[in-house]
């Protein structure tokens, strides 16, 4: 009876072990809802990566102070846990500082990166690097990568980074070498630093002065930047968290432009494809795609899975309030399922990974 009791614990121990991701792939697709995902899947003639993602869920976008939220709130949600004021990066409804994800991971020994398609200091990634009162403070926000809590960053916004662009005169880039980070000016650049063996290889990777060109024009830039992220942060035994954003959807959907709101969203989702068969091979990682609000108010009014013909008209030139779907594949992805507040994703997050 004895031997039954023990077998049956180390299998229950087991289980919850196996529950457990050591690798968390964030991945947001800023202004991507279910109308943005459902037109590239139409594009695809039938296929996108993320609908073959397992779990499936939605998140409700409101922030502290308004029901149609901004990318900085949005993100925010995700990156603390809190509800923000509108336009705020990493701060709650009263204005205090939290801990946010990369700083929670680096306390607990995990590698970080981010990886994005836009100026570095953009509302997304800054919600995981600073806490100011407003978005625009993009000077300030890139102060907030010195702090050594993201090990990886690769997007654009290098002008931000520069003492001859920026108006207190501080050199970020030389701030950054001093602190250990390879800096790289190109993709080409960026793929020629390799990891160190036993050591954790920190990078910037500052691709272009502001955002980077449409996906047409980018060179694949977000899968070679995944790729690299993934090959450096891949030698920390502990694991990793990485945010990745697929920011141009949101920009595109702004400007009602369908035919490049569908490219910024079929390269997202290459993307997430990447990340699907990394964690399929890994075992130890957890994908979770999300977005942080819906942009355009997109509606699809006809198309052809055939063809894949698409077209769709928008309500707005804004975000609108409607929920955004979640999905999810890999270690723990059954916790992101039905209904749930952006914040949730957060609390699933440091619960999984122990932070």
């Amino acid at each position: 009876m004895k031997k039954i009791i023990v077998l049956l614990f180390c299998v229950f121990v087991s289980l919850i072990g196996f529950a457990q991701p050591k690798k968390v792939i964030l991945m947001i697709g800023d202004g991507m809802g279910l109308t943005q995902a459902y037109s590239a899947y139409t594009a695809n003639g039938g296929h996108l990566n993320m609908f073959s993602m397992p779990y499936t869920g939605f998140s409700k976008t409101y922030c502290a102070d308004k029901y149609i939220t901004d990318s900085g709130a949005g993100a925010t949600a995700f990156s603390i846990g809190k509800k923000a004021p509108y336009r705020a990066i990493g701060l709650d409804s009263a204005w205090a500082v939290h801990p946010n994800l990369m700083e929670l991971s680096k306390k607990k020994g995990l590698s970080t990166a981010i990886v994005t398609v836009c100026d570095l200091t953009h509302a997304t990634p800054a919600a995981f690097v600073a806490h100011v009162k407003d978005r625009d403070m993009q000077e300030e926000i890139a102060l907030g990568y010195l702090d050594c809590n993201v090990d990886v960053f690769i997007g654009g916004g290098k002008d931000r980074f520069m003492k001859e662009k920026r108006k207190d005169g501080l050199s970020l880039t030389d701030s950054l070498q001093q602190r250990g980070y390879k800096m790289a000016y190109s993709l080409n650049q960026m793929e020629q630093i390799t990891p160190q063996k036993g050591k954790l290889t920190k990078l910037c990777a500052l691709l272009c002065e502001r955002h980077p060109a449409l996906a047409a024009k980018r060179d694949n830039m977000l899968c070679r930047s995944l790729d690299k992220a993934l090959s450096l942060l891949s030698s920390n035994r502990k694991g990793f968290f990485m945010m990745l954003e697929g920011s141009q959807i949101d920009m595109q959907a702004h400007d009602n432009n369908l035919e490049n709101m569908i490219a910024e969203t079929q390269d997202f989702d290459i993307a997430v494809g990447r990340a699907i068969e990394y964690a399929r091979k890994d075992g130890n990682t957890l994908v979770i795609v999300v977005a942080d609000h819906e942009t355009g108010g997109l509606s699809i009014t006809g198309g052809s899975l055939k063809t894949g013909k698409v077209e769709g008209k928008f309500s707005t030139g804004g975000h609108t309030a409607v929920m955004v779907p979640i999905y999810a594949y890999g270690k723990g992805a059954e916790k992101f399922t039905g209904v749930m507040e952006n914040t949730d994703i957060f609390y699933k997050i440091t619960s999984l990974l122990n932070l």
